[in-house]
């Protein structure tokens, strides 16, 4: 067996109700809290002290973050508390993070940056997430988007890995079905990359395993009724395990080409990665060697995965890659930025150019 590592949120408390305990957990670290939220900070302003709030709507720019880290010196935060979805928690995680460094934004960050490792450590980081999708409460990254490159990149270090992870499914029985759909979906494909990915070990593959389980049975009845409870826990499981694997052994293509496109397009994220899990599925299917795992999940999907995905992806009314302005014409582009994506070199098989084409071509 290859040697393998595995690092998680220092703390995870999971269940209904467990919201409530928020401000008492807050008090452990400090007593002047920084609160990130999303687009509507009113509803969780009133539920716990604290001395400045930001809300991100969208995806976390640059400027965001370093405004966010202004904002954190200014009120002297002790801990930064992030309450939302995968955008607010990576907004969250990154202020946390260069609220302690001594050096710039650009210095840490990879791909536009110099992709230093952290040299302090963060502010102690709370992650509370409000979907169920990109799992960004367990991992030890932040993707942040750059307008002026044009592109989306992540600051990382295991550093960055929350204090405590506080996953209470109850906080997203109102999401809209669109948005259940699209993050539940993204969750689903973080388990299937992670599950295949030619980084895979025994304590992902257990937990991706039983994620892929929870989607399969939960994900159609949390679309369909956003208040079936059961369903929404199984959703949480699924976002919590996709990130614990992700940050342990890594993911695919799906992502590989949702970095590039993310930075481009005005394209939702977890949309994104829904749009194009069948069709990559579909080619990796017919390409691996080693079909012992492919198979596993056939067996988990109606024994059929490929149709399996690709039926759920319309039952969910996933958009296609054109409803965020993607034409043929990009495809090229695309390709070629995917084909250099850190997430595209855990892939299981090496997809061609002209593979990386196709894909996005039946997504389109």
């Amino acid at each position: 067996m290859n040697r393998f590592e595995f690092a998680t949120a220092q703390r995870i408390i999971f269940g209904r109700g467990v919201m409530r305990e928020l401000p008492a957990l807050a008090a452990e670290f400090g007593q002047r809290p920084l609160l990130i939220t999303g687009s509507r900070p009113a509803q969780w302003q009133t539920r716990l002290p604290y001395v400045g709030f930001k809300s991100i709507c969208g995806e976390p720019t640059v400027q965001e973050i370093q405004n966010g880290v202004e904002l954190a010196k200014q009120h002297q935060a002790d801990v930064i508390i992030a309450i939302g979805g995968g955008s607010v928690v990576d907004a969250g995680k990154a202020i946390a993070a260069m609220s302690t460094q001594p050096g710039n934004l650009m210095r840490y960050i990879e791909v536009i940056g110099a992709g230093k490792p952290l040299e302090a450590t963060p502010l102690p980081f709370i992650a509370v997430p409000t979907t169920a999708g990109t799992g960004a409460e367990a991992t030890r990254n932040a993707v942040i988007a750059s307008e002026e490159h044009r592109v989306k990149a992540s600051l990382r270090h295991l550093s960055m890995l929350p204090r405590i992870a506080l996953i209470d499914p109850d906080l997203a029985i109102d999401l809209p079905p669109n948005v259940t759909a699209a993050s539940g979906m993204d969750a689903l494909t973080q388990c299937l990359e992670a599950f295949v990915c030619s980084r895979a070990q025994p304590m992902t593959d257990a937990l991706c395993l039983d994620g892929i389980q929870r989607a399969a049975r939960s994900l159609e009845r949390a679309f369909e009724n956003s208040h079936d409870l059961g369903a929404r826990e199984d959703m949480a499981l699924c976002a919590l395990n996709s990130g614990i694997a992700l940050a342990n052994a890594g993911l695919g293509a799906v992502h590989g080409f949702a970095a590039p496109i993310g930075g481009m397009f005005h394209a939702p994220h977890g949309a994104v990665c829904a749009a194009l899990l069948a069709p990559v599925w579909e080619a990796n299917s017919k390409r691996v060697q080693n079909r012992a795992k492919f198979d596993q999940v056939d067996e988990m999907l109606d024994g059929d995965a490929i149709a399996w995905l690709h039926g759920i992806t319309q039952r969910l009314h996933i958009p296609k890659l054109s409803a965020w302005g993607i034409q043929d014409a990009d495809l090229d582009e695309i390709s070629r930025k995917a084909a250099a994506a850190s997430s595209m070199k855990a892939n299981p098989v090496s997809l061609t150019h002209d593979e990386l084409i196709a894909v996005l071509r039946a997504a389109l």
